[in-house]
């Protein structure tokens, strides 16, 4: 075959290998899967139910539903139905957030460092996860805005954008203690006493800004206004029971919302953070090495927030943990002591509602965003593998293609286009030499 030709047929075949991520049609009509098992995260656990969808919505779903006449049924007997994963911790799509210019930059936006073709947010997908809660680092004290993806294929950032009512996009504000904002470059602080300080005295300015005419637009201490307000949560990194006890005092200093992330040694102060009602944000690693304040980590900390009545999510921190692997942080979560249903909300409805997301996706009730996966098995059996992953009734996901398989288990740089152009144009050369 002539190397034009070779060209040619590569570059077909790699044109028709992504063209896999572009936007699907819109649903045509309603699909029922019938004879699964489901859990709808809004009750008990579903056997030999159907779950019907329809313009990008739940429609029903129950063992006693009526299916449309014009619906495409399909057999999912021996499936598993549910959710789609909220990780509510993320570093997918290539994010970014503040500079070495300052500790506190809170008018950095990570969606303008977000590559929404980067392959991170496929095998994300192929994890099943539907929505992330995207953050720039935790080397500041405030690192920037975070950013609430939903895992669409999209061109733009702002086509896997969460909305606000108000159309502007969604997100919270990234803070840190502890020892990773700690350093010797100027402006920085040098100890723990000095990073609250710092944050003291930003949030006291924010306080006369916000309280006053505002002419002058200065767009740092505007998001902070918007944290005072309560429109925007802070997504605050800390791990030692101490730090976490900073965040609660900085908390009602000045009646921000809060999210604890990570949360290491959460359970040394389970009881403080019950009784302020603040969320936790959780980890789960088995090789707690890496840092000393990681030190304190337990598998036992979700099942302990749990049974203290703390709304608890499981997040990935992804790459920390691989997007891909978080059924098996939720399955240590259980041999930790957290019980198997707390698990599986703690990786789907508690993260909607810790994100105020919660009216549209993280459980499977009639109106909510038709956001799910199917699974061939046991969600918490290392035999079980995500087979789809659906979101607003599409199916973005499919582990039987080739491109599917990828995804779900390709290493480092699988999936991106340059590998996935390198892959074809080797293949074109296999068949040309034949």
């Amino acid at each position: 075959m002539p190397r034009q030709t070779v060209r040619r047929a590569s570059l077909l075949a790699c044109a028709a290998a992504i063209a896999w991520a572009q936007p699907v049609l819109a649903q045509e009509r309603p699909i029922a899967f019938e004879g699964a098992t489901i859990h709808t995260m809004a009750g008990p656990t579903l056997e030999n139910a159907t779950l019907v969808v329809a313009d990008g919505k739940i429609r029903a779903v129950g063992t006693d539903v009526s299916i449309p006449a014009n619906a495409e049924r399909r057999d999912a007997s021996g499936m598993v139905i549910m959710p789609g994963i909220v990780d509510t911790h993320s570093h997918i799509g290539s994010v970014a957030g503040a500079d070495r210019s300052s500790p506190i930059q809170p008018e950095v936006r990570a969606m303008d460092a977000i590559d929404p073709r980067d392959s991170s947010i496929a095998k994300a997908r192929a994890g099943g996860v539907t929505t992330a809660n995207v953050m720039p680092g935790s080397g500041w004290l405030v690192s920037g805005q975070t950013f609430y993806m939903r895992l669409r294929d999209g061109d733009t950032v702002e086509d896997i954008a969460w909305l606000w009512p108000d159309g502007s996009v969604m997100g919270g504000l990234k803070m840190a203690n502890g020892t990773n904002p700690i350093r010797e470059t100027p402006g920085f602080p040098t100890t723990r006493a000095k990073s609250a300080a710092l944050v003291r005295a930003a949030f006291t300015e924010a306080q006369a800004y916000c309280k006053g005419d505002r002419k002058t637009v200065d767009l740092g201490k505007e998001v902070l206004c918007e944290v005072l307000s309560g429109k925007r949560l802070v997504h605050h990194h800390t791990h030692r029971a101490d730090d976490i006890m900073t965040v609660l005092r900085l908390q009602r200093e000045f009646g921000f919302k809060v999210l604890i992330q990570h949360g290491m040694e959460a359970w040394k102060v389970a009881d403080e953070l019950a009784a302020a009602g603040v969320p936790v944000s959780n980890i789960l690693v088995d090789s707690p090495g890496g840092k000393l304040e990681a030190q304190g980590s337990r598998l036992e900390t979700a099942g302990i927030l749990e049974r203290a009545g703390i709304l608890t999510s499981l997040h990935s921190d992804d790459g920390i943990i691989d997007s891909r692997l978080l059924f098996r942080e939720a399955g240590m979560a259980v041999r930790g002591g957290m019980s198997r249903d707390g698990a599986l909300r703690a990786l789907t409805i508690n993260g909607a509602k810790q994100l105020g997301l919660d009216d549209k996706v993280g459980s499977l009730e009639p109106g909510k965003d038709a956001d799910f996966i199917v699974l061939s098995g046991d969600p918490l059996s290392v035999y079980s593998h995500v087979m789809e992953t659906w979101i607003e009734g599409e199916k973005l996901f499919d582990r039987t293609t080739e491109e599917g398989r990828l995804m779900a288990e390709g290493g480092y740089g699988a999936g991106s286009p340059m590998e996935l152009a390198h892959h074809h144009w080797e293949a074109a050369e296999a068949e040309a030499g034949q």
